[in-house]
């Protein structure tokens, strides 16, 4: 199949949750599709959807918890599918405790996944970005990233962290035409809250929903070249954190 010439995304976190949701948004839209997911199966069910939209969509499995691969790999990737004009970095992971109690090999697992993965996908991706002097690249960040939550604490400083690296590339980058935006939802009903690593009792059901999210992804990608929101802090209408 011969596919016109279109953007083309690459998003991590992509077999379930925000990422899925995004990845079809992006479909629906004609945008191309190179996906990053540690679970293969769910990953190529996604790509396997987006590709009966109409679009180019393949799955690549990765476990961005190997930070000493991530940038390479992303590169790779990115050198086989093609140049990357979006770089979503949806994958993440929650997690619940009080400071006090956190373990340090959780401390460092949660901000490697949360935070230096981010670091080494965006790595990844930049020198491409900066030879065509464009780009945009999205970080899914949380409402945690700029307020504190009782026994939240770890993921918290990994989203607080998320912003100023957010901040950081913008300001860098910005020169030479590269866009980075920051989203910030509050709670959303995905796989997240149903991880052994979370223990928390909210109302899913009033929740954002990760299709909400994933809109307000694309129409951040979809402004011109020459506008960019910086920020976006996306709440539910029910009150839900």
């Amino acid at each position: 199949m011969n596919y016109p010439t279109t953007k083309q995304a690459l998003i991590t976190g992509a077999s379930s949750g925000i990422g899925k949701a995004t990845a079809l948004a992006f479909a629906k839209a004609g945008i191309n599709l190179a996906l990053v997911s540690r679970g293969s199966e769910n990953l190529e069910a996604v790509a396997a959807a987006a590709r009966e939209v109409g679009v180019k969509a393949e799955a690549y499995p990765l476990d961005l918890s190997k930070i000493d691969q991530v940038q390479s790999s992303i590169s790779a990737i990115a050198a086989q599918f093609g140049p990357v004009d979006i770089l979503v970095n949806s994958a993440g992971m929650g997690y619940t405790s009080p400071l006090t109690e956190t373990p340090l090999a959780d401390w460092q697992r949660v901000l490697d996944l949360n935070l230096t993965s981010v670091w080494q996908c965006i790595q990844g991706i930049l020198p491409s970005m900066r030879d065509r002097k464009s780009g945009i690249i999205i970080n899914v960040s949380s409402i945690a990233g700029s307020q504190v939550f009782p026994n939240w604490g770890l993921y918290c400083v990994s989203k607080f962290g998320l912003m100023a690296l957010s901040k950081a590339v913008a300001t860098e980058e910005r020169a030479g035409g590269i866009r980075v935006t920051a989203i910030c939802p509050g709670s959303v009903n995905t796989p997240m809250w149903d991880t052994a690593t979370v223990q928390a009792d909210f109302d899913r059901t009033a929740m954002l929903t990760p299709e909400i999210v994933a809109e307000s992804i694309l129409h951040a990608v979809q402004l011109p070249d020459g506008a960019v929101i910086e920020e976006i802090t996306l709440m539910s209408n029910a009150g839900v954190l």
